[in-house]
């Protein structure tokens, strides 16, 4: 009867484990239901990172179009320059998932035309847990010149995806475990 105690004891513990790793990790929808586009104004991707809290382990959703965008993740340096040779990766299929793997800055563009001229870029700042971190500043001036953003019309609207995590399976895969391991336990 102990040894059936320890085992649950035991499974209980690794579903805990389980549960608890998985809560921090958070799928954000880049800029919303607009999607990764070229923006109406040039601090719209700063102002949506903001208000945002990113984590290491957490999913940024990049909503596009595919050939009318991608998604670049640059360095510091390319992203205030919109330097588009020499990409860390690029992403060209859309919708696009991009896990945060380590804590700290990170620089996204689009390599499309002169979009990250126009403002289609993103700047991040992970922390290694839950916290709130605010984004990096953008040290470069803003353009002087203004020239109109061009226009792209979408065939069909970007898949739309709802804002989950991965916590959600992982409960159900560890209260099913855990169910599993009660009955092998009573049963054995």
């Amino acid at each position: 009867m102990a040894s059936r105690m320890s085992c649950l004891f035991g499974c209980v513990l690794i579903v805990a484990a389980l549960l608890q790793g998985a809560s921090a990790q958070t799928t954000h929808v880049v800029l919303g239901s607009e999607g990764w586009i070229i923006p109406s104004n040039q601090s719209a991707y700063s102002t949506w990172a903001a208000s945002q809290t990113f984590s290491v382990g957490d999913t940024l959703v990049f909503n596009f179009q595919t050939n009318q965008h991608d998604v670049a993740t640059v360095t510091k340096a390319n992203y205030e320059s919109c330097t588009k040779t020499n990409t860390i990766s690029t992403k060209t299929q859309g919708p696009a998932n991009i896990t945060i793997d380590s804590a700290g800055e990170h620089y996204y563009i689009c390599t499309f035309g002169q979009h990250c001229a126009a403002g289609q870029k993103l700047a991040i700042n992970a922390s290694s847990s839950s916290t709130s971190s605010p984004p990096p500043t953008n040290s470069s001036p803003a353009p002087t010149t203004s020239s109109p953003a061009p226009t792209t019309s979408l065939s069909s609207p970007p898949p739309s995806t709802t804002n989950t995590s991965s916590a959600s399976s992982l409960t159900i895969g560890g209260f099913s475990l855990l169910l599993l391991s009660t009955a092998i336990t009573f049963f054995y």
